[in-house]
């Protein structure tokens, strides 16, 4: 597994040939980062739509490339993280999901839960305004940015979450249960994961994306 500054030495390279150099600069818990999945039905309908599938296809806009999912190989065993670039790519992914949930057999009572957490992103001081731009009459930005920058980017949140404790990430304000999942202390597995980068918020030099994560629980 590379390290991370063997992944920020990839993305400087990338920033060089004209990715956009946007940097990942924290993780944030919001107020309710948790929701309960009571049910086979609600866990395939979170799945459509973190993918993007069924009834929610009318989100797949443009920007969707930009997503990271996580896809497992045909044993269901290894994951592995990718862009997807079709609707039929999105499929394969949730078929395989759908795989992998028939053999963990979770336990819908208490053994499953949708965690969202904030990433933030930042641009060099002064960068901001060579990205800025006018849609729809809306100022908003446009990134530009290869797959080796954005799953840079994607590793970066994905260490950050682990590394909570050592980060020294706020979650005080979170119940006794859901601080334990915050450390993952229960957690049995990951069912599946997604960076959503095509939902992003501007708030002056920042830039926002959620990371959901679905975890199976132990139970103890």
């Amino acid at each position: 597994m590379e390290s991370l500054r063997d992944v920020r030495r990839v993305m400087e390279r990338e920033a060089k040939k004209g990715s956009s150099p946007l940097m990942f600069d924290r993780l944030e818990f919001g107020g309710k980062p948790f929701v309960s999945i009571p049910s086979e039905e609600k866990l395939d309908e979170v799945l459509a739509y973190l993918l993007r599938l069924r009834s929610f296809r009318q989100y797949a806009e443009k920007t969707i490339i930009n997503n990271v999912y996580m896809d497992l190989d045909m044993l269901c065993k290894k994951p592995q993280f990718k862009r997807t670039h079709s609707v039929i790519d999105r499929e394969g992914i949730y078929a395989r999901v759908q795989r992998y949930k028939k053999r963990l057999q979770p336990d819908y009572e208490n053994g499953l839960c949708l965690e969202t957490v904030r990433c933030v992103f930042t641009l060099p001081e002064g960068e901001a305004g060579k990205y800025r731009m006018t849609h729809d009459g809306q100022e908003t930005y446009a990134f530009i940015m290869s797959n080796k920058y954005i799953l840079g980017l994607f590793t970066h949140c994905e260490a950050a979450r682990k590394s909570v404790l050592s980060d020294g990430v706020e979650y005080g304000h979170l119940t006794e249960p859901e601080q334990r999942i915050v450390l993952l202390d229960g957690v049995e597995n990951v069912l599946f994961q997604a960076l959503l980068l095509d939902d992003v918020e501007y708030v002056g030099n920042e830039l926002s994306a959620n990371l959901h994560t679905i975890y199976y629980l132990n139970g103890k």
